[in-house]
């Protein structure tokens, strides 16, 4: 009887099993594996996988699943435990789905292990149409983010990996969409190391992410997914990442078509196996033989890649029987299942900011004799589900959850108005006329995935995916001016995945509520916090700038007047920012010392109350200033988050503590360097600005030195 070959022992180390396999493999073997549909090879009870899948904020293109809010309302939340539960639910939907398309026979696209998600990529200009599927602007906050997702996909098990995540674009990738396969991202060292990479470093170090997926453009003149800097010398060799990489979808092909780089498919093959790149989403690695016998490449460096990619495969259990694997034991009933639901309705909730309230019209009374609800989202499948998404078997529009919470004896009026876009006024005036027959008006009004997203993928975008304009677009604030007229108060939901210029709204409507594209229970959580039942307390994780006037050139990846950590233009609502129905006191802001030295940690506590009527959360937020800089550095910097909830009349006290390497600054140089000098710490409802003060939020401010000798630290 032959004896059984190493790699079909689940006894054995699984390196030793992966080594066995690969020397098994042909050539031609090895080449098929390399290409996200890698084919079966039965001689070595080898099935077919398809690598690609999505499940940015739930399982997508996979037919029914839960649709969570989309990543900017989930970033929205500032809650990095709630975004574990939601990566959690989305795992376990993805493996109930996994075994049952393999006992089905499906091993086809969206069915595998391995999800191209979540994307880390710092949004900074609201023009880029994929800015929906980020975690915002801020580096902390999407390291926060992202950890908490990778970590909530790929499981706690000490053997097997749940899900493979993979956090994108790697690296300094945010748009244009249409110049994305030929563009030249063109940053600083200090840029670089201090916006554009640390999620991915928190990701890799921290959540041990298995895997990453390179940027279509180039970055300082190399493409990402053939980066001897970005994949090679940062990510493996300084980071100690040892998983695998993979293309974006195309993204090699692009080397000699577009970037010219290189002047054929082999060239563009071997050089990305070379540096680093070890699976290509697309079919340029079929050229790798060829690339072989011209002596671009060797087999061994094609082992190297082959090995990564079977060390994951094993990884997820897909070579030991399914007995051993806990995660192939979820039934498939978890899918859609109503706790997920449940969960959804929660983020959904959670996302929610309340940018205005003027005297407290919000929440509205629930036995109002009329409400008139208008505007082209309010009724609108896609608004709720972004990009990215998977399909709901029942969903919740603002329209079925308005009428859902109201009293029976309430009318609800809804009137459409306008489209999105384009210049047609003729539901003009029968939104009119449902506002002047109703107590008060709900406009439901902003974006849609139709407008802002991928490249191809957004039909009616005026940029392939991106905006020109950040205005209301089309007819939309013609509409709401003209139902303004009526002298009814007016509720504004917004729902979109980006930043708008709402400032006529800003100074003319009563109340305003940010949404986003809020999932399956949108509607649901929409009307609870219109109607009161549940108290909002999401935070912006996007500034919203009063004018594109204010940006640089879209083009322009200096980080140099954006964001709120390098802006000078006044934001119409500072990053950071939301409010709630009842009022928080901050107390008793307590440093455990006023002089540190440069290797200790400061621990910073305060007394927040609920001085209000009405039981909330509050998302406390901590930032820190560098006072006494050596170089241009942000006027503050986000540094810790807590969700709390209190009762009315709580007090809770929250302690965050800041380490030597938080302190630190980039220098122009890239290194990580914490000087002595002072620093000035913040902690309130929102970040230390002028204008959050404007519009109701409020901190606390302390001041420390380090001293000593400034000090080097690792990145």
């Amino acid at each position: 009887m032959e004896e059984k070959p190493l790699y079909k022992d689940p006894s054995q180390p699984i390196d030793i099993r992966v080594k066995d396999l690969v020397s098994r493999m042909t050539l031609n073997e090895k080449i098929s594996q390399m290409l996200h549909e890698s084919p079966a090879i039965p001689r070595l009870d080898i099935p077919e996988y398809n690598w690609w899948n999505e499940c940015l904020h739930g399982v997508a293109r996979a037919g029914i699943a839960t649709v969570f809010p989309q990543a900017i309302g989930l970033a929205a939340t500032f809650d990095p435990d709630l975004i574990y539960q939601v990566a959690t639910a989305i795992s376990d939907e993805a493996r109930a789905k996994h075994h049952e398309a393999v006992r089905n026979g499906d091993r086809g696209k969206y069915k595998g292990l391995t999800f191209w998600s979540p994307n880390i990529n710092i949004f900074r200009d609201p023009r880029w149409g994929r800015g929906q599927e980020t975690y915002g602007e801020d580096p902390y906050l999407t390291g926060r983010m992202g950890v908490a997702f990778v970590k909530g996909l790929q499981g706690n098990h000490s053997k097997y990996l749940k899900l493979v995540a993979t956090p994108k674009h790697y690296a300094v990738h945010s748009g244009p969409e249409k110049d994305r396969h030929h563009f030249d991202a063109r940053v600083s060292p200090k840029d670089l190391r201090e916006t554009y990479l640390p999620a991915f470093k928190e990701c890799v170090q921290e959540a041990k992410a298995e895997s990453i997926m390179g940027a279509y453009n180039r970055t300082n003149g190399e493409p990402c997914c053939g980066s001897k800097t970005l994949l090679q010398e940062i990510l493996r060799d300084e980071w100690g990442f040892d998983g695998y990489v993979v293309s974006d979808c195309g993204a090699i092909s692009d080397f000699h078509l577009h970037h010219k780089v290189t002047n054929s498919p082999q060239e563009s093959a071997a050089m990305a196996v070379k540096n680093g790149c070890d699976l290509n989403c697309g079919n340029t690695y079929g050229s790798l033989l060829i690339a072989v016998q011209e002596g671009l490449i060797t087999e061994d460096e094609i082992d190297q890649a082959v090995t990564r990619l079977f060390k994951a495969r094993f990884k997820l259990g897909m070579f030991d029987p399914p007995e051993m694997v806990p995660y192939a034991q979820i039934p498939y009933e978890v899918n859609d299942c109503p706790e997920h639901r449940q969960l959804a309705l929660k983020a959904a909730r959670e996302s929610i900011v309340l940018l205005k309230n003027q005297g407290n019209l919000l929440p509205l009374k629930k036995d109002l004799k009329s409400i008139a609800v208008i505007g082209p989202n309010a009724d609108a499948l896609e608004v709720l589900l972004g990009n990215y998404n998977g399909t709901p078997s029942k969903y919740v529009t603002p329209l079925e959850g308005i009428k859902n919470a109201v009293s029976p004896d309430t009318k609800v009026i809804y009137a459409k108005g306008c489209d999105l876009i384009g210049t047609s006024k003729k539901g003009f005036d029968e939104a009119v006329e449902a506002a002047k027959n109703a107590d008060a008006v709900i406009m439901c009004m902003g974006l849609a995935p139709s407008i802002e997203g991928e490249e191809g993928d957004a039909a009616n975008s005026d940029a392939s995916g991106d905006r020109i304009l950040i205005d209301l677009p089309g007819v939309q604030e013609e509409l709401l001016k003209e139902i303004h007229a009526t002298g009814k108060p007016i509720v504004l939901v917004m729902l979109n995945g980006s930043a708008i210029a709402i400032n006529w709204s800003q100074e003319h409507i009563p109340a305003i509520i940010e949404a986003w594209y809020p999932g399956e229970e949108g509607g649901t959580a929409i009307a609870d916090v219109i109607f009161g039942n549940y108290n909002p307390a999401g935070r912006l994780p996007v500034t919203f700038v009063k004018s594109i006037d204010d940006l640089p050139p879209f083009t322009d990846y200096s980080m140099k007047n954006r964001t709120y950590r390098y802006m000078e233009k006044e934001p119409l609502y500072p990053f950071g920012f939301g409010l709630s129905y009842t009022t928080f006191q901050y107390s008793n802001l307590i440093l455990s010392a006023k002089e540190i030295g440069t290797s200790e940690q400061l621990t910073i506590s305060v007394d927040v109350q609920n001085t209000g009527k009405m039981a909330g959360e509050e998302v406390v937020q901590l930032y820190l200033t560098d006072l006494e800089a050596s170089v241009v550095v942000p006027k503050c910097q986000l540094r810790g988050i807590q969700r709390i909830h209190l009762a009315p009349g709580e007090k809770k006290t929250v302690t965050f503590t800041l380490t030597p390497r938080q302190m630190a600054l980039i220098d122009n140089d890239g290194r990580c360097i914490l000087e002595p000098g002072a620093f000035k710490v913040s902690v309130g409802g929102c970040q230390p600005d002028e204008r959050s003060k404007k519009l109701g939020g409020t901190f606390l401010t302390e001041t420390f030195e380090v001293k000593g000798n400034p000090v080097e630290l690792p990145y």
